[in-house]
Parts: structure tokens; sequence; C-alpha cells
């Protein structure tokens, strides 16, 4: 077990949405419900947590051999914009990305940029670099986390970076996602995939959420409080207005900037199927890149064909956001403060019963 990147068990394996019967859409999802389903995209967490006052940490998706020398066509979209996404200027600028996709606390944002530059400068063919341009997310994990104290250092980010695989993505409190809380409960990160036809041809999109976003739940279109699944009125009170939500969509489809652009769009837009307030005090970003650049992989998808991939990318994301609250646990954190996991008999009791009685 390498304590960098394998985080400690939080207890007994959580189901995901899909084991619960709560799927979003009528797409396929593809064989791991996951943003590693994109060939070649891979995922690396490590988790930082020194209980009970350090609940952090930094994920890395990371696309094939993306690099200065062979960037990805990428667009981006700001819901809202009250946070730090780091290089999304020249990623606006230029529809192009050169570097993996960090996700990490806000705070610690500054310190994984410099390690994500030094990494890729490390890298073969990277010797005569001059110029970088590193894409790095974060969410406030200030709720449960001291994060004034940075803890996210140069090794976690490696650690992440090279440990980064394909397969199966841990969710919940792992990674970016240790201290972080949505719609009152804890959250963390979550992911989910969607096979589409756009023009014919299969493509798969994916998602990674770092859910971190005030509001009140949604599963399926309905409105869940915390009286009517049986908590405390207020659970989770105080965390709404300290985060963000960052997604990270990444397609095998040939699609150019402007156009994953379109797709970055409705990677936000769903957040409001599960429940999102878009507070003030939060950044709502999503970045979506292309493994295949256009010309490479295909005839290119026609703006008009592209339905199939926004309906993908939009149940895709509503699931990620409830894989993230199912496969998180309650965590009492700094200062003594708790988000409550969501408890999945009663929500599958509120689910099922008649709306009058909700």
């Amino acid at each position: 077990m390498n304590p960098l990147t394998d985080p400690a068990p939080e207890g007994p394996a959580r189901p995901r949405a899909r084991d619960l019967g709560l799927v979003a859409g009528d797409l396929p999802a593809g064989p791991l419900d996951a943003i590693t389903d994109v060939p070649g995209v891979l995922v690396g967490h490590t988790t930082v947590r020194r209980p009970p006052d350090v609940h952090s940490g930094v994920t890395a998706v990371v696309p094939g051999a993306v690099g200065p020398h062979s960037p990805l066509p990428a667009g981006v979209f700001t819901g809202n914009g009250h946070g730090k996404l780091i290089g999304t200027t020249q990623l606006a600028e230029l529809g192009t990305l050169e570097t993996p996709v960090l996700l990490t606390s806000t705070l610690s944002a500054f310190r994984v940029a410099d390690a994500l530059v030094g990494w890729m400068l490390r890298r073969p063919g990277c010797a005569e670099v001059r110029s970088l341009n590193p894409v790095v997310g974060e969410c406030n994990d200030g709720f449960l986390s001291d994060i004034r104290s940075r803890p996210v250092r140069e090794e976690h980010v490696c650690a992440a970076l090279d440990g980064a695989r394909g397969g199966p993505v841990a969710e919940g409190s792992v990674g970016a996602g240790t201290g972080t809380g949505a719609l009152g409960f804890k959250a963390g990160i979550g992911t989910a995939s969607r096979v589409a036809a756009p023009g014919g041809a299969r493509h798969t999109v994916g998602v990674l959420a770092q859910a971190n976003f005030g509001g009140t739940l949604r599963v399926l279109g309905r409105r869940l409080t915390p009286d009517s699944l049986g908590l405390a009125d207020g659970a989770g009170a105080g965390a709404a207005e300290t985060g963000s939500c960052v997604i990270v969509v990444a397609t095998d489809a040939p699609l150019d900037a402007r156009q994953l652009t379109r797709l970055a769009r409705r990677a936000v837009f769903a957040l409001a199927r599960t429940g999102a307030a878009y507070g003030h005090g939060s950044g709502d970003y999503a970045v979506a890149l292309g493994t295949v650049p256009p010309g490479t992989g295909g005839a290119a998808v026609a703006d008009a064909e592209l339905g199939p991939l926004f309906d993908g990318v939009l149940d895709a994301v509503e699931e990620a956001v409830l894989n993230s609250l199912l496969a998180a646990s309650t965590t009492t954190g700094f200062g003594g403060r708790t988000l409550p996991g969501l408890p999945v008999d009663r929500l599958l009791d509120a689910l099922a019963a008649p709306a009058r009685e909700r």
C-alpha cells in the first residue's frame, strides 16, 4: 500500500447511484461508468488526511500523452467565477490543453500548479520547454479542513500524477474531494460516463466532478430536504457558500475547441439538476477535453449532431454528483464541524414515498 496514493478505506463499500437503480437518462454508460471509459484517460488521487484538522488532497486527470508538443483540443466554461481555475485564460484563448488537469484545495492550488510545472518539465521531450500552461482547479475545503495550513505538497502532486491509472475510479472522500461537501452533505469526487452516437459513430463522454456546492438536494428531479431524510433541520448548514464545483469532461469524439466549450457549458448547466444554488461564493467551472484532435479520428462531428453528446454530459454530471454523495461518509473535521453522509436507506425510503408524504 502506498500511503500517498492509496487512501485509508472509510468502511464497507458504499453503493453507487446505478447500484440503487438511480440512473439519469436513457443513454448507456461505459463499462466502468467513469471518466476512464474514455480511451487513454487516467486518474490519480493523493489523499492528505491528518484527523481531526486536515482533510484534503489532490486529484489528477491525465489524458494520455498530453504535453506542450502534443496539446489536445479543449474548452472551458465558467458558471459562477468565485474561484481560481489556474490556466483558464490561455485555455480559452488557444483552445488547447498542454498538461493534465489537477484538482485540489483553494489555498493549495498555487503550490499544485508549481508542482505540475516541475513534473511536466521533467517529462521526456520537455528539456527545451520555456513556456507551459498548467491547468489546476480548486474547491474550498475549509469547512472540514485547516485550509490555511496548505497541506498539499509537491510529493503529493507527483504521487497523484505518477499513480494515475485506468480502471475504476475511487470516489467520495478521496483526493481533492477529501474535505468537500455538497448540498448539505459530505461529498467529494464523483464520476460517470455515457456512450452516444452523434452522426452514427459511437463515442464515449466521461466526467469527473469535485463536488462542493450549496443548494437543496434533488435526485432525479425530486427535492429532498434534511427533514424528508429524517435528519435534523439544517444538517450541514454553513458549508453552502464555502466552495465550488469543478468538472472535467473528456471525450474521444473528434471535436474542436469551440464544440468542447459547448460540452463544458452543459456540464455546468447539469448541476442545476442536482439542486445547485450557484451561490455568490461558488466557483462553478467545467473543462472539456478531446483525446482525439479533429482530423485524426474519423469525420468531424457537425454541430447539428452534437445533441447526443450534450445529453451524455448532462446525464453523466447528474450521476457523478450523486455518486460523490453516496460514496462519502459522515466526517468531523477542523473545529469539530461535521458534514453528514447521505443516508442511503432513508434516501430510498424518501424516493419511494408518495409526494404528499415527503
